[in-house]
């Protein structure tokens, strides 16, 4: 039963972090997830493999929401095929100040600077390895805000270490604009470092781990190129494109004057839809698909999911459409898979 159209007013009257947070302490009671609503769609051609692993659908939740790995087993229950927690950072941190969450309705979008709050990578590993559901869990990592960006390699190799035996698979975040500095990782040199140091790390042990890179959708084609060449250089497996935007097109139902009281921050939903897509067809078509990407950015129909796996897609992950459309949107794009 699809209950969330009737949950979903409720939710929107709060503060869209209250929410949030409601959300998250609801799918931790197992008494409150039957009303969460999802269906668990099966059918042999969902199936996907990729970089070792089995999806049994190719709809995932992207990071952001269930950041710490608290909620995986209610997450799980709604038909999602894989669940990315994070961004999860070596030490705890509070993030940015608040408010630093905001759903723009009108034009279904979200604007979140969140700043990569989250519980630390040791309690992270803590709470996956409570989970009861042995659902595809990737772990997305960044650096804390106070390590310098020559020290972020550190970072990274320390989360990479403290959640190895609890996921599936490894993003590195270097895409958010809402650490300070952060997209510079993005830098052909400096991104190198950190998936050489991975790649290390990954090789030395009994049961290496995939690992993906999460890019922005503002970069250019020359950047996309370094990607490119950056992933056939450093054996990495894959790429999840995109993250958020800075830019602040495609919002048409407010005034200049009314985006920039927005503030910073990274910009999802409908106005991401083309731009991600975009970028999936790019690395796609430029990269001959000799790697997998993930496609999330704009997903708020079953068709938005289509477009981007006709683009090159292997597999996507939802955010902002499914604070839009909740549970019911993962069953849509699994029927529309079907039928196609």
């Amino acid at each position: 039963m699809n209950l969330y159209p009737l949950i979903k007013p409720l939710l929107f009257q709060l503060d869209a972090e209250t929410a949030h947070h409601l959300t998250i302490s609801a799918l931790g009671n197992p008494l409150l997830r039957a009303f969460a609503g999802g269906s668990d769609v099966k059918h042999p051609s969902l199936h996907r493999q990729l970089f070792g692993l089995d999806f049994p659908n190719p709809v995932g939740l992207a990071a952001g929401l269930d950041k710490n790995g608290e909620v995986i087993d209610g997450f799980a229950q709604m038909g999602f095929g894989s669940i990315e927690i994070g961004t999860i950072t070596p030490k705890p941190q509070d993030g940015n100040p608040k408010p630093r969450l905001f759903r723009l309705k009108p034009d279904h979008a979200i604007i979140n600077r969140m700043g990569f709050n989250n519980v630390g990578a040791m309690q992270a590993a803590k709470n996956l390895a409570a989970r009861k559901s042995n659902i595809i869990v990737g772990g997305n990592i960044g650096k804390n805000k106070a390590t310098p960006n020559e020290e972020a390699v550190n970072d990274y190799r320390a989360c990479f270490q403290l959640l190895h035996d609890y996921v599936d698979y490894f993003v590195v975040n270097v895409s958010s604009p809402n650490t300070p500095g952060l997209r510079q990782l993005q830098d052909k040199e400096s991104l190198a470092l950190i998936l050489y140091t991975l790649q290390d790390l990954n090789q030395g042990r009994p049961k290496p781990k995939p690992i993906l890179l999460k890019i922005a959708p503002d970069l250019t084609d020359e950047q996309l190129d370094d990607i490119i060449s950056i992933v056939s250089d450093t054996k990495i497996d894959g790429v999840i494109a995109t993250n958020t935007t800075i830019s602040r097109e495609k919002l048409p139902h407010f005034l200049p004057s009314e985006i920039e009281s927005f503030g910073a921050g990274g910009l999802s939903g409908k106005p991401l839809t083309t731009r991600s897509t975009e970028v999936i067809s790019y690395l796609h078509r430029n990269s001959k698909g000799s790697f997998p990407i993930i496609g999330v950015g704009g997903i708020m129909t079953a068709q938005d999911a289509i477009d981007k796996f006709n683009a090159g897609a292997a597999l996507v992950q939802l955010y902002s459409g499914f604070i839009y459309s909740g549970p019911k949107l993962i069953e849509d794009i699994n029927r529309k898979l079907i039928s196609n």
